[in-house]
């Protein structure tokens, strides 16, 4: 679906018109280009001076990326990306500086710029003092984020307490925050828990060797997920129910992968979904559960008609089938398994109790079941879109849809392919030490957290 506004805003007259009268510009976001800069410009790393060692840790990171890096900010310098890092911070006394020196910095970020903060979470501080400024350097993430403009997005890593700012996860995690990847991921936080994980030798193609069933994908953001997989190496099991039969070879042969027609709420279907891996491919690297019904109705008027099957697919499929994952010998040595949830099952909305349920509960389900995807070697992960440019936002009535699309940081709607790289991060192996958590892809929106 495409955004008319954001179109005509940023292209010849009524670019100039929208500027001269002071309307709102939202900016052409910066995605993936294979070949493409990781930044648009030299990268400025700044700390508090208790964090100096995993700031020079980042840096060193960073130039074995061939990336231009500054530890210090010139008075003249365009930058296209700032990492803060404040791992050791130990009083709110100590974000003055680094934070201050960030603000100029800001004036002259590139337009689809980054803003990466490292640092550790509060629940693990040894002091009030130290958790006050753990905790509050979510705070300045989350409202740096919402001044950024052209593009540019501002993000944190939060590293448990022992893990060091190169163990995998958080080098993968930095990349892709600095990456085009994450165009549309804004104001949020990646919370890497463990050193596991092993980095790609090859960033472009990290699934390499993998195989991954996506549900659901026929079309929309599954197409977008199977497209983006299989653009990253993987081999892809494309599934949907027998209605989408056609549109689901297409985008099979498309990625060079296999069809399987399937209603994921059959009594079998974890069966057969398992036969079939085995059959074609052996084993089962990454499962995307990504289908999903909506049946909006105002609670007062909601019937069972319109309730169960919402929940039945969103939530009770990817159950059942995960369940039946892990008993099996199917899986690979680090599953990955990666959910869609929404924005809805995080703040609610109008109309939609059964989807935020069952989106609610995919989160509730990831957190649950991440002991036993460890334990299997793997991991478990959702990802939770916003308003995003699909066949269904299409339908909702213009007004609406203009207010949703630019009821974010970013001031538009996000692509399928937004939410794919979202999850082709979280299921790649540098990932590995991500478990559990819920990565909002919604360009920050003014809603929940």
């Amino acid at each position: 679906m495409t955004d008319t506004y954001l179109n005509l805003v940023n292209t010849g007259f009524t670019k100039k018109l929208a500027k001269q009268l002071g309307l709102p510009r939202p900016a052409v976001l910066r995605r993936h280009r294979p070949g493409a800069p990781l930044v648009p410009g030299p990268v400025v790393v700044l700390d508090d001076a208790a964090s100096e060692k995993d700031a020079d840790t980042v840096a060193q990171q960073l130039l074995d990326w061939d990336l231009d890096v500054r530890r210090h900010a010139g008075p003249e310098e365009r930058f296209g990306a700032a990492v803060v890092v404040l791992t050791e911070v130990a009083s709110p006394e100590d974000l003055s500086a680094p934070v201050l020196a960030l603000g100029p910095v800001l004036k002259r970020l590139a337009p689809g710029g980054r803003v990466v903060v490292v640092s550790r979470p509060a629940a693990g501080a040894t002091s009030p003092a130290a958790a006050a400024a753990r905790q509050g350097i979510d705070g300045v993430v989350r409202s740096l984020a919402k001044e950024l403009r052209g593009g540019a997005t501002g993000n944190g890593i939060v590293l448990a307490d022992g893990v060091a700012p190169s163990a995998p996860s958080a080098v993968g995690a930095l990349r892709f925050l600095l990456s085009g990847r994450s165009a549309f991921v804004d104001g949020q936080l990646v919370e890497v828990d463990s050193d596991a994980g092993e980095l790609p030798t090859d960033w472009e193609r990290p699934l390499d060797g993998r195989v991954a069933v996506v549900t659901g994908a026929a079309r929309g953001i599954g197409a977008a997920i199977a497209r983006t997989l299989a653009g990253q190496g993987a081999t892809v099991v494309a599934v949907d129910v027998p209605a989408a039969g056609d549109a689901l070879a297409k985008v099979a042969n498309e990625v060079h992968g296999t069809a399987l027609q399937l209603d994921i709420t059959a009594t079998d279907a974890a069966e057969r979904l398992l036969q079939h891996v085995r059959s074609r491919h052996g084993r089962l690297d990454v499962v995307v559960h990504n289908a999903g019904i909506t049946r909006d109705k105002l609670l007062a008027n909601m019937t069972p008609e319109k309730w169960d099957p919402v929940v039945g697919v969103n939530v009770m499929a990817p159950l059942r089938i995960t369940d039946a994952l892990l008993v099996s010998e199917a899986l690979g040595e680090a599953p990955r398994v990666v959910c869609l949830a929404s924005t809805s099952g995080i703040a609610g909305n109008r109309g939609q109790t059964n989807y935020a349920a069952s989106k609610g509960g995919v989160i509730g389900m990831v957190q649950a079941s991440a002991p036993a995807l460890a334990a299997a070697g793997g991991t478990i992960n959702a990802v939770a879109p916003g308003f995003i440019e699909t066949d269904m936002t299409a339908r909702i009535p213009f007004a609406t849809r203009e207010v949703a699309r630019r009821f974010n940081s970013l001031q538009q709607g996000g692509q399928p392919v937004d939410v794919a790289e979202t999850i082709a991060f979280l299921a790649s192996p540098q990932a590995g030490g991500i478990n559990g958590r819920t990565l909002r892809v919604c360009g920050q929106n003014m809603v929940g957290r």
